[in-house]
């Protein structure tokens, strides 16, 4: 697991209007001016924070026309899923011991 990467996930998942804006474009390609709107911010803001996301891999900029549409990286999100799917195996052996041991306990 790339650790930088994870760090630069987290970093920019801290913050909870990168969070509503990663939110509002899990959809599909939406333009700055449009985010900026739905979330009263201005677009100076939003351009900041999608660059913040966008270095950290978690969203994707494609042009349409003169307009910069954004989207959700699957990829990037994976970082963090994989550092938490660590944690099930673990959490699950430990589950398994429990219920083994109550329903012997039981017996």
């Amino acid at each position: 697991m790339n650790s930088l990467a994870l760090d630069d996930a987290f970093h920019a998942l801290s913050d909870r209007n990168r969070r509503s804006i990663l939110a509002l474009v899990r959809g599909g390609g939406r333009p700055v001016g449009e985010i900026a709107s739905e979330l009263a911010l201005s677009q100076q803001v939003v351009s900041h924070h999608l660059k913040v996301l966008r270095e950290a891999g978690l969203v994707s900029g494609t042009r349409d026309g003169t307009r910069h549409l954004y989207a959700v990286r699957v990829e990037g999100l994976a970082v963090g899923k994989a550092f938490f799917d660590d944690f099930w195996p673990e959490r699950l052996t430990r589950l398994k011991h429990t219920i083994e041991n109550a329903g012997a306990a039981d017996g």
